[in-house]
């Protein structure tokens, strides 16, 4: 029949990462580091939380095996153990959506915040099929609209990056003749919609990426790190 204690050892081993999930901060750094890597600071920021209490959550993290870690001098950058890692936190966030009601009230409350009533129209979306075919045959311009740190991580090749916040007076950098599809983080991510937004009010032709950057990787899709890439170059 087995030893009962020594079952309760393992089950206890496993809870360890179902406790390493249990803190909605934790979740939001993993959704940052589905971005790519990132220093404690730079995720610090993202998450507005202080340094040292991002480096202990990331410590409950890296002891449940979730994440991984590279030193750089003095400074350490963490990124996602594995792609399974992305499956779970995919997965953790699916299961939420469909069985915790409040969780879709939540999602739709944070999405138009912020948002001016003339722009809650729904926004013209394109998946990934379509944006693998049209960036190929190069007619519409893929913008990364997340921070600079996350752009350099991790890119959908070919992106231009302007992050939000220096869209409003970088908009004559896209070529306006092109439909402009934004994309951002993921599901969670409010980035791109915004942007939608800024582009209509200026008269561009913009859809937003049915998905962003974490649902991409999940995929296995290309991607790119580094410097700014200009014009299509998805293969």
């Amino acid at each position: 029949m087995g030893d009962h204690e020594k079952k309760t050892v393992l089950f206890e081993q496993v809870a360890r990462v179902g406790k390493a999930l249990g803190s909605g901060k934790r979740l939001e750094l993993l959704d940052l580091l589905a971005q790519g890597e990132r220093s404690v600071e730079h995720l610090a920021t993202a998450a507005h939380l202080g340094v040292s209490t991002t480096s202990a959550h990331l410590q409950v993290l890296r002891q449940a095996g979730l994440v991984s870690t590279r030193r750089d001098g003095t400074r350490v950058h963490y990124e996602l153990a594995g792609l399974d890692v992305f499956r779970l936190y995919e997965q953790l966030r699916n299961v939420a959506g469909e069985r915790v009601a409040d969780v879709g009230r939540a999602r739709e409350d944070y999405l138009t915040s912020g948002r001016t009533p003339s722009s809650l129209t729904p926004t013209q979306e394109v998946s990934r099929e379509e944006l693998l075919s049209r960036a190929t045959a190069g007619d519409l311009t893929v913008l990364d609209v997340r921070p600079l740190e996350e752009y350099a991580a991790a890119h959908i090749p070919g992106a231009i990056s302007i992050p939000l916040e220096d869209l409003p007076r970088r908009i004559d950098e896209l070529p306006s003749d092109q439909e402009v599809v934004a994309y951002c983080r993921g599901a969670y991510c409010v980035l791109a919609y915004e942007a939608v937004d800024l582009l209509h009010a200026a008269g561009r032709d913009a859809s937003r990426l049915r998905e962003g950057m974490l649902e991409w990787r999940l995929h296995e899709l290309p991607v790119e790190s580094g410097a700014t890439a200009v014009g299509p170059d998805i293969r």
